[in-house]
This record gives C-alpha cells, sequence and structure tokens, in this order.
C-alpha cells in the first residue's frame, strides 16, 4: 500500500480533508468527504495549487459583517409633563400654590405673571403662564425656564401610607448638638449661585425612602416625637407656610436658589414667616402629624420641580 498523507483546512469558517494516497503506479489515490479519484504524479502539484487557490478565494469572499456602532445619549431625557412648557392650563382641584411648588416657582412670581391678587381664584380651563413675561419686572425670585416635574399623586402622603417606601429596617439617625450658624446681621439681597451646606432638617429615625416611580415617595420621612425641632436644610428665603397642598398638612417650602426648593411637611406649628430669610440649620418648626396619621417630617427636594432624592446631598450620618 502506498504512503498516505492528509491535507486539510479551515477557511473561514469552511473546514476540508483530503487523503492522497501515493501509489506504486504513479499515480495518487484523492479521497474526500464525497470525493474519490485517481490523477497522474505528476498532476499532483497542479491539484495542490488549485486547492490552494480556491481556499483563498473563498476567504476573501466571505466576509464577515461588523457589529452595529451605537452611540449612547448620556443625557436623561426627562418625560414632557403638564409644566414642561411656558403655559398651564388650570385642571380640577388645583390651587395657585400646588401649581407653583410642582412647576418649581414662587406663587407670588405665578400671580404677578397672570395679573392675579389675593385669595388668588383661578377657574378649571384658565391658562397660566409659567414664565415671565419678557417686559416683567420687579419680581420675587427670578423666573426659572419650566422643565418636566413629577406631580404629587393624590393623597401621596396622607393617612393611608400606601405609597411610601418603608425602609427594611429602622436607622437611628445619631444626635448632634452641632449648633446653627450664626446668620449675618444683613440679610440676602438675592438667591445664591448655588448651595453650599445641607443639613439634616430633623433628628429621629428614617423610615421613607425616595421612590422615583410615579406614584412613589417624593422625599424621605423622618420620625420621631411631636415637638422635635425641625431645621432649613440649606440657606434660603421661606416661600410659603401653610396647609393650601392636599397631603403635606402644614407646610413650610424654602427657596435655596432660582432652581432648588425644599418642602417641609406634616409640622405641628410654624415659626417662621414668608419672605423670611434662613439659614442651614435654623429652626423653622416642630415635628407633627398634620396632614398623616403618624408624627413625622416628610422632607422633599426639588430642582426645577423636579423631585429628587434628598439622600444625595444631604451629608452621611
Amino acid at each position: 500500500m502506498g504512503r498516505v498523507f492528509g491535507l486539510g483546512g479551515c477557511f473561514t469558517g469552511c473546514c476540508c480533508l483530503l487523503l492522497l494516497t501515493l501509489t506504486g503506479q504513479k499515480t495518487v489515490v484523492v479521497t474526500g468527504a464525497d470525493l474519490r479519484c485517481t490523477i497522474p504524479f505528476r498532476y499532483l502539484a497542479r491539484l495542490l495549487l488549485a486547492l490552494y487557490s480556491s481556499a483563498l478565494l473563498l476567504g476573501c469572499s466571505t466576509q464577515h459583517t461588523p457589529a452595529p456602532v451605537t452611540t449612547l445619549d448620556m443625557r436623561v431625557e426627562e418625560p414632557a409633563g403638564p409644566f414642561s412648557g411656558s403655559t398651564y392650563t388650570v385642571q380640577p382641584g388645583d390651587t395657585l400654590f400646588a401649581i407653583a411648588w410642582y412647576s418649581g416657582n414662587d406663587y407670588r412670581d405665578l400671580a404677578k405673571y397672570n395679573n392675579l391678587s389675593a385669595p388668588y381664584t383661578i377657574k378649571v380651563g384658565q391658562s397660566l403662564r409659567l414664565t415671565a413675561p419678557v417686559a416683567s419686572r420687579g419680581r420675587t425670585s427670578s423666573p426659572v425656564a419650566p422643565k418636566p416635574v413629577d406631580r404629587k399623586p393624590e393623597q401621596a402622603y396622607g393617612e393611608s401610607e400606601q405609597n411610601v417606601k418603608t425602609v427594611p429596617r429602622r436607622v437611628e439617625l445619631p444626635k448632634r448638638n452641632t449648633p446653627a450658624p450664626p446668620r449675618s446681621s444683613a440679610p440676602p439681597t438675592q438667591f445664591a449661585s448655588k448651595v453650599n451646606t445641607w443639613v439634616w432638617p430633623a433628628e429621629g429615625e428614617l423610615v421613607g425612602l425616595f421612590d422615583a416611580s410615579e406614584s412613589g415617595n417624593k422625599g424621605i420621612d423622618i420620625r420621631n416625637q411631636r415637638g422635635t425641632p425641625v431645621v432649613a436644610a440649606a440657606d434660603g428665603k421661606v416661600v410659603y407656610t401653610g396647609e393650601a397642598l392636599r397631603g403635606y398638612g402644614r407646610l413650610i417650602i424654602v427657596k435655596h436658589t432660582d432652581t432648588f426648593l425644599s418642602a417641609y411637611a406634616h409640622n405641628d406649628t410654624i415659626e417662621v414667616k414668608e419672605q423670611q430669610w434662613v439659614s442651614a440649620g435654623q429652626k423653622i418648626g416642630t415635628m407633627g402629624n398634620s396632614g398623616t396619621d403618624s408624627v413625622m417630617l416628610h422632607f422633599e427636594v426639588r430642582y426645577r420641580g423636579k423631585s429628587l432624592d434628598p439622600i444625595r446631598y444631604l451629608p452621611r450620618r
């Protein structure tokens, strides 16, 4: 029997194997998967050249299409909402105070933009301006270009507390003895460009966390005894005190910059007045259960009307 040689290759995924048997009669027997033939030995070189050329052509003609390249837009797209434009159409149950809160405005500014006077009566279907007219002067605060915001669901923080995300285990916040920083003798005349310092708005047990879902908790909840001091989380100006926003009880809203506001809900007492400038750590009220069924502080932070997780801004404990 003649000598046997194996000739194989794999070209771009196509594999083949040929057995070449040299006989004693100057011939070569070629055996493959579906091939068997005998050729003169003198044609062996031509056969090998033909096989090589075929494999080379096959490799060149078989192209792999590269995976498509996708450019990711890293910007967070905020969903369009009822407050995303320069005007807003009043819906049933709306008040000027609520519209101001959800759109990130001072209600006095909205009243000025829309020629409203106390008690700021608005009607369903009425179109309200959310930004200052071009010729507007003498604003109580600088206008902010409206952005889509999360509108607080009905009774989201009411008696049922069904939308408050509860912490799996209680986290006791350590007590602080650091006194509030002294206020300057002259109050500011305009808002700062940014918030320099955030402090916790109250001592107590953290029982509710921020939930970004549509019906979720738009802030955090801190539980303690009735009368526990509630302090301003940052320097700013009190732009609202009262109970006009359903589900918040006795509410205090502090504006820190042209874009940042914070809210302190369910107070037992309110110890500041509207238009009063306050400092971070300054007492503004006491903890209570107005608008809810347990004594706690509900605390929110909003940027251009958009709900944010307060834990991102408060110092670690």
